[in-house]
Formats: structure tokens, sequence, C-alpha cells
């Protein structure tokens, strides 16, 4: 890795984790310091006054350009001696965009700094100041709210971009005393940000050093107490990845090894056992480029969600994590497993934030239509009486007799009744389900199928969340408006009777897919793309000009 890409990285670094330039070294300011502003050619006499003219030309019809000039009485933003520091600014910004996963040469630093150079007249210094314009709103809306429109690339992936109004993007970037920062303050401020801009630059780092070497070799399962080559190999590869803190190279799998694969095993969503089975072992291969894949993917994510409040208290569900979380002023107060949609294209859990507002205790399943045509009617069709806990129900909300109907005179589409299932045990919604309605019919839910919890991998559902620990967050979002939620909540549970319950507080909601994400220790976790939704976001990325790598010269 050179030394442009190295101080680059450097640069965002220091201003995403927080730190001073100098506090980074004596190199690296230097570096820095070489970050001029491109001054101006000398402009022809002749040609002064069409200026207004040229500039007005190349903004054309852009109404947020047209408003920024017209208040500045045509003043330039760019092209004066005056605008050397916010020059210098915005260049160091876009010399460090491929490190923020941005497309850097979609941005043309190169030709802007040239053009600098080569002004020979009012209206090539006006041309240029609109390029310059377009430029910085390019960059500041994709480091603002991302690159990509997620719905084009994933219908299932819903977020309300909230894209940055682009006259008050360059009004507010001319106005600011302190270009650097008004530039920073553009990226998402979440420190999970900088911790996966931090991991981008290591990994980086790691791939041009030649990465984490050779893979683990065989298919036979590793246990403590083991030798042989493998577990050298197994022990190189734990110190490259950074889990293995010692320097010798036993041929014996001992204990300080199982430590660090169980470490490792933790970071992956494993079970953290030690043994080095099929799934660790692929899990310890994965390359670092496609574990860079995935912080990239996850940092235009984050962008996506930069202008979307998560709320004081609000409650996080990462699909491909398996779990559920409420954060209360930025502090975890509560953790379960949960069971997520299948991989199935009509069953994956959608994407997108809401706010939970209700609490139904013994809740009734309203079979969705999707599932009474395609599972339960086919099984009427072969016996009327299969799946007796339904109950068949007209529209008027009359339970049918099904010695009534003649289930195989219907098809899906002509199927004249809706299916229902009262609260019971076996009920499929368990004794509570959490409602934040939305279009897609998607909640979080109790489950009597309790020994799906205890997989790694847990995604069997409809689409809806089952919640491991159902009533201990029926007690955790009930706590603000009773001084005994569990005697609440249970009091309601003993009758058997169907109850919703209004949240005094609702609280934000936000079904997530990250499959990178840095854990309260600060090291980057890494689970599967369970639906593919990452591999289709980086190829789209990468259609957009953006590096895994980036560029060294």
């Amino acid at each position: 890795m050179n030394d442009k890409y190295r101080a680059a990285g450097l640069r965002v670094l220091a201003a995403g984790l927080g730190l001073t330039v100098s506090g980074m070294g004596h190199d690296i300011g230097a570096a820095l310091a070489q970050t001029a502003a491109p001054a101006a050619a000398p402009v022809a006499a002749d040609r002064l006054g069409s200026y207004d003219s040229a500039l007005a030309e190349a903004i054309g019809g852009d109404s947020a350009l047209r408003a920024v000039y017209a208040a500045r009485g045509g003043a330039p933003i760019w092209t004066s001696a005056a605008d050397a520091g916010r020059r210098a600014a915005f260049f160091a910004a876009l010399d460090s965009a491929s490190v923020q996963a941005l497309p850097g040469a979609g941005y043309d630093a190169a030709g802007l700094r040239a053009a600098f150079g080569t002004i020979r007249s009012e209206r090539e210094r006006g041309l240029l100041e609109a390029k310059m314009s377009r430029t910085f709103l390019d960059y500041a809306q994709d480091v603002s709210s991302g690159i990509l429109d997620p719905a084009k690339i994933d219908p299932t992936i819903v977020r309300d971009l909230h894209r940055p109004d682009r006259q008050s993007l360059l009004a507010g970037f001319a106005r600011a005393q302190d270009p650097d920062g008004y530039l920073h303050a553009l990226a998402p401020q979440a420190p999970e940000y900088a911790q996966l801009l931090r991991a981008r630059f290591d990994l980086g780092q790691q791939i041009a050093a030649g990465g984490w070497g050779a893979p683990v070799p065989g298919t036979a399962t590793l246990h403590p107490g083991d030798s042989g080559p493998a577990i050298v190999a197994l022990r190189h590869r734990m110190r490259a990845m950074g889990y293995y803190p010692g320097h010798d190279s036993g041929a014996k799998y001992d204990e300080p090894l199982r430590q660090a694969v169980r470490a490792f095993q933790m970071d992956v969503g494993e079970i953290p056992d030690g043994i080095v089975g099929k799934t660790t072992l692929a899990e310890i291969n994965t390359p670092p480029e496609q574990r860079l894949k995935s912080v990239v993917v996850a940092m235009e994510r984050l962008r996506w969600m930069n202008h979307t409040p998560l709320g004081e208290r609000y409650i996080w569900v990462n699909i491909p994590d398996f779990h559920a979380r409420i954060f209360d002023n930025g502090e975890q107060v509560f953790d379960t497993t949960t069971v997520v949609g299948q991989a199935d294209p009509d069953r994956r859990t959608p994407e997108f934030s809401d706010r939970m507002q209700f609490l139904v205790i013994n809740p009734s399943w309203h079979i969705p239509r999707s599932i009474t045509v395609k599972e339960y009617l086919p099984k009427m069709q072969r016996d009327p009486y299969a799946a007796a806990q339904i109950q068949i129900v007209d529209k008027q909300g009359n339970v049918m007799s099904r010695d009534a109907i003649d289930f195989g005179a219907y098809t899906a589409d002509t199927f004249p009744y809706r299916m229902r299932q009262d609260p019971s045990e076996d009920n499929a919604l368990g004794a509570v389900k959490f409602l934040f309605p939305n279009k897609w019919n998607i909640y979080l839910h109790d489950t009597p199928s309790k020994s799906l919890f205890n997989r790694p991998v847990r995604a069997f559902s409809h689409g809806c969340i089952r919640i491991g620990q159902p009533f201990d967050l029926a007690y955790q979002l009930l706590a603000p408006q009773t001084d005994d939620p569990v005697g609440f909540f249970q009091s309601i549970l003993e009758t058997g009777q169907e109850k919703t319950l209004k949240l005094a507080d609702p609280i934000p909601v936000h079904l997530v897919y990250f499959t990178a994400w840095p854990s309260a220790r600060g090291r980057i976790q890494y689970r599967d793309d369970i639906y593919g939704r990452d591999a289709a976001l980086y190829d789209a990325l990468a259609q957009a000009g953006v590096e895994l790598l980036p560029p060294t010269n």
C-alpha cells in the first residue's frame, strides 16, 4: 500500500474516529500539508464579463444552483483567490472518497484540478465554477445518504431515503467557517460508521500485505488436543486475523488456540465450542476480500439510515444476526434470539423502520391470505378435516362448518373464506405478539416452536420475526406504563382471553440487514448473507464505480 493511499485513508480515519492529524504521526501531517488548493491560471482581461453568462449557461435549469448563485449575486464559491481554503477542503475530501467506499474516480478530482491550471478566460472560469458545484452536490449527497436507491436493487429493502436538499447543502458549505468540519459532518456520525471505516482501512492494508495467509487445509473436524499440520495452519490463520496473540507455531491444539477459536466463533455467530467443524472452517477460510465486501455494503446501508432518527429508545432487529435488541440512550438493555423469514423470495423478512404501538396478549392468528391458499387450502382439499385447530370464517365473521364447504371447488383465486386460529397453547403466534402496523403484515411474536432457537442459523418463518424471550420483551415494553409489568402482563395472560394493549410510549423498531457490524468490544462481527441481498448490493456498488480497494496510484 503506497503512501498516497495510506495518507488518504488515515485522513478519513482521523476525521471519522475523532482524532487530530497531529495525533497520527509526523509523516501523515506532512502528507496532508501537501494537499494544496489548485490555483487558478491568469485570466485574459478581454474576457472579463463573460463569467456570469457562462455560469448561467452551465447552470441551466438547475433550480438549486440558480437559487444559490442568485443569493450570492453570482459570486464564486470555488474559483476566486478567496476560495482557496474551501477548494483545499473539498479536494481533500475527494482524494479520500474511495476510502469511504464512494465512487472516487467518478468525481474526477484530477480533471478538476487540471482545469484550474488551464483557465484562460472568464468564460472558462464560469464553466468550471458550475462544474465544481455539481461535483460537490454529487459527493455531498452520496456521502450523506448513499449512492444507490435500495428499492431498485431489492424491493424488500424499504428505506425511506432522505436526500439532503441540494440548495441547502451548497449554500451551507459556501457559508461554512470550517469547510473541513462541514464536509466531515455530511457522513454518518454514528460511531459504527467510524468503526466500519477503520475496518475497511485495516482490511485493505491486510490484503495489500498478502491477506491472512494460506487457508486451513482438510475437511476433518479439529478438536482441542489434536495435532498435525492443520493445527499449525489454524494457529497461523488465527494470528493473522488478530485472534491469537502468541508467537509459537506448535502443532498441538492447545487451550490458548481454543480460546482464539472460541472468540472467532462468537464474532461469526457460531456456537463458541472451540471445535473447528465444517461451518467454522468455512468461516475461518473466508478471504479478507469477502469480509471487505461486507464492510463496504454496511457503510452504504448506514448512509441510507443517516437521516432516519433511531430514537432515544428503540428496537434493533438485525435479520442475519438472528437477534433483537433494545437500546436506551445508546446502551443495550435487552437482547433475545430471533427466527426470521426463510430465504424463499416470498418469505424473506423485509427491511424497514416503523413504530411499535401495540401488544396483543393471547392473540388470535388471522392467517395471511398467501398462507391460507398456498398451504392450508391444498391440505383441506386432500382432507377437509386437516389442521383441525384452524377455523374457517366467512366475510361476515361467522365460523363455518367444514361439512358445508367443498374445498375442491375452489382455487387459490376463488376461495372466499378466511382462516383463523383462536388463542391456545399451540397458537402459531404463541402467547403474545408485538404490532407496528405495516403493509407487509410483519410483526414480532412468540411461538410454540421453541427448538428452532437452538440452531445457529434461524431462517424458518413466513417473514414475521419470532422472539426467543417474548415475555421478557413484553415486560421491557410495558415498564414505562406500569410499576409491575410482570404482574400486569401475567394477570392478562392467565385469563386466556385476547387483549390488545396500546403502548403509552410507542417505540421505534428498525428491521435491518448488516452482515458486518461492530460488537460492543469494537471488533467487527460477520454474518452470512442469508438472502443474497449484500451480494446484489455490492455488485450494484461496483457498477456505480465503488472499488473494493482504493486506487494505489
